[in-house]
């Protein structure tokens, strides 16, 4: 089974292409496959199927074999990947995830993807909520892009013991099945700092909806304008909620690390 291993600021997948073939048991096979000790090692499984409505259809396993709904980080690769092999020649094209239809725009640099911008949709806000665990009270904005975030407002977001709130990404009241959960501090107004603790994966590099999820708690709290640069472990990426459709836009890197054959 021939596999490409990518990565977006450092939130790594492996790719299949599924347009003709799909193994059984994605899964398991995301579960095997992602195992950063005996197997290829990424935050997960990412499959590219045909799709009915859309150009191509995505779906995305954590690394602990459980369906996400969407990955920004992982969606933009999915550009790279179909246009790079030949899949499409469309430097516009559609996908459809879990969480609806995304719309991409490629940047192309000698015949190559480098960067794309991805439509993420509305973001849906809630009230600030609080959480408590261990008798802590971790007060953030509940914030769905598709999947569901809990963004979370501190400072020194670099110096923060993360593991202390990977205990709120797990099924809870308000979450039944668990959240992504984003620590978020505005350095000012048109840069954001953040980290994320993914539901199914643990601490990664970036997360892309997180981003996201991220810029609509801050401008929803008055911290920050309606573009702004993101930053995570794993580089940048420019996130712009749009005033007249309300939808928010990501741009940022995809990048091809290599490829293999997985035996099994």
């Amino acid at each position: 089974m021939r596999f490409t291993k990518m990565q977006g600021l450092g939130n790594d997948y492996v790719y299949l292409d599924c347009t003709k073939y799909a193994p059984e048991n994605l899964p398991g096979l995301a579960e095997r496959i992602s195992d950063r000790h005996f197997g290829v090692g990424s935050d997960g499984l990412i499959c590219i199927f045909p799709s009915e409505t859309a150009d191509f259809r995505m779906r995305m396993f954590n690394a602990d074999g459980s369906e996400g709904e969407m990955c920004g980080n992982g969606i933009r690769c999915v550009g790279k990947y179909v246009y790079d092999k030949g899949l499409t020649g469309k430097t516009t094209l559609t996908v459809e995830t879990l969480a609806g239809i995304k719309t991409l725009k490629l940047t192309i640099d000698n015949r190559m993807v480098s960067a794309v911008e991805v439509d993420m949709g509305t973001p849906r806000l809630e009230k600030a909520r609080i959480l408590t665990f261990q008798g802590k009270e971790y007060r953030g904005i509940p914030v769905s892009m598709g999947n569901p975030h809990f963004v979370i407002s501190i400072s020194g977001v670099r110096q923060f013991d993360l593991s202390h709130i990977a205990p709120l990404s797990v099924p809870n009241p308000l979450f039944p099945k668990g959240v992504n959960v984003e620590i978020m501090e505005a350095l000012s107004p048109q840069l954001l700092e953040m980290r994320v603790w993914e539901r199914g994966s643990g601490e990664t590099l970036a997360c892309g909806t997180g981003a996201c999820a991220a810029l609509a708690a801050a401008v929803a709290e008055g911290m920050a304008e309606r573009t702004a640069t993101v930053q995570l472990l794993g580089g940048e990426l420019l996130i712009r909620w749009d005033e007249a459709d309300e939808h928010i836009y990501m741009t940022g890197p995809a990048v091809t690390v290599f490829e293999g054959d997985w035996e099994e």
